[in-house]
């Protein structure tokens, strides 16, 4: 968007810049998507025939799921401010397992097994053990939007921040909050023109409620709970020890 906005305005071109940047995003989306249907079916052609249906009911699936997670993920940081304070968490993982968990990792590992011809019980281990990785991969990525290095991460500090993502860490920060601070929360989060003192100011709101913890937490039972689906499962060794491989590179990251 801000690319084709940029260039809109470098080329000096007729009409809004931001207008035309939204519209060739969204247009380029919808390239992209059909670009997955026509690569999905070139993969499938060597497919048996159940299982190339199998796959594209998973990819249908995956691609449902993810694009509600998407609108919940933008609709979250306009609607938060009626929803009670206690059920943000559990709107916030809503949005992180549509979005993120089950699109990142147990989808893929579903779509895989169904074309390795995998049966009834290891495709279920496989979901089980990709969603709790899924969802801890994307609690790793919100502390890391608040709190990553950015010559590591590429990102500006704090960059969720400024955008209001409405994460965990967020809903536990909130939760954690008295009225008066609460409001000055709410003020900071989502200005796109918040200071590096505003940012650590806010930084240190959420260390100190103690919501870094609770979501570091929260990413280590879940990376426990995959590792449990793991055991006696129904895997070759070499898998086994790839998605462990998998779950580690996952939850322990730094960008």
């Amino acid at each position: 968007q801000r690319a084709w906005e940029a260039a809109h305005r470098a080329g000096r071109w007729a009409g809004d810049a931001a207008g035309f940047g939204t519209s060739a995003a969204i247009l380029l989306g919808d390239l992209l998507v059909a670009w997955s249907d026509d690569l999905l079916e070139e993969g499938l052609l060597a497919a048996e025939p159940s299982a190339a249906a199998r796959a594209r009911a998973e990819f249908a699936r995956m691609r449902r799921e993810v694009t509600v997670g998407q609108f919940l993920d933008i609709a979250e940081e306009s609607v938060h401010v009626v929803a009670p304070v206690d059920t943000h968490p559990d709107r916030a993982l809503r949005v992180a397992s549509l979005k993120s968990a089950r699109y990142s990792v147990q989808h893929p590992l579903q779509l895989g097994a169904v074309l390795a011809g995998a049966d009834d019980d290891q495709y279920a281990a496989l979901a089980a053990f990709g969603h709790p990785v899924g969802l801890a991969f994307q609690l790793r990525d919100d502390v890391l939007g608040v709190f990553g290095d950015t010559t590591v991460t590429g990102k500006p500090v704090g960059d969720d921040l400024r955008e209001g993502k409405r994460t965990l860490l967020v809903a536990y920060t909130r939760a954690a909050l008295a009225p008066g601070a609460l409001a000055v929360f709410d003020e900071l989060i989502g200005d796109r023109d918040l200071t590096p003192e505003q940012v650590s100011h806010l930084q240190q709101t959420i260390v100190d409620t103690g919501a870094l913890a609770r979501v570091e937490d929260r990413i280590a039972e879940w990376a426990a709970e995959a590792d449990r689906a793991l055991r006696g499962a129904r895997l070759g060794h070499a898998a086994v020890s790839e998605l462990r491989d998998l779950a580690r590179a996952a939850t322990v990251r730094t960008a």
